[in-house]
């Protein structure tokens, strides 16, 4: 390490972050902003890792703190938005809708479709980081194993990317 730039380790650095959100990308970026492939594999694996677990938790924390504390935000939000959400989610739940754009639809197709697989396959190349996590952790949290079959995932996409590297290595 004592051999490495600065420039170096903040490139480490930034391609762990964005594999902590983004990890499909993280591989071909990492390559193409000169990381070699040792550099890639490790850097893009843990934080894909790391991300997962990051964001699987703390989607955990927010869902009880929503569940045990949404009627009071709602009403405190009333003072900031000068609407009365606590009040009109309490008069008539069918006002109150829900904006469905084309992710929306595909998260939902995935899990109807795919459940729990799906989502645990699908997260690492389709899905980001945090979207994965959430859902794993709203609609499957107490179903075994969950966080090891997401962090076998991982790595099971981090082999198929770096076979991919493999086979066809980025032109000179």
């Amino acid at each position: 390490m004592s051999g490495m730039s600065f420039a170096a380790i903040l490139k480490l650095f930034h391609v762990y972050l964005l594999a902590t959100v983004k990890y499909f990308l993280t591989f071909p970026y990492s390559m193409l902003i000169g990381l070699n492939f040792l550099q890639t594999l490790i850097t893009v694996t843990i934080g894909g890792i790391t991300g997962f677990y990051f964001f699987y938790y703390l989607s955990g924390y927010l869902i009880r703190f929503y569940q045990n504390h949404h009627g009071t935000v709602l009403c405190a939000l009333k003072n900031y938005t000068r609407i009365d959400l606590c009040h009109l989610i309490n008069k008539n739940p069918a006002v109150v809708t829900v904006k469905v754009n084309r992710k929306m639809r595909l998260i939902v197709k995935l899990r109807a479709k795919y459940g729990f697989w799906g989502i645990i396959i699908m997260t690492p190349s389709l899905l980001s980081m945090p979207i994965g996590a959430f859902l794993l952790n709203k609609y499957y949290s107490r179903q075994k194993n969950t966080v090891a079959y997401m962090t076998l995932s991982i790595l099971g996409w981090a082999l198929l990317y770096s076979s991919i590297f493999i086979i066809f290595p980025k032109p000179l």
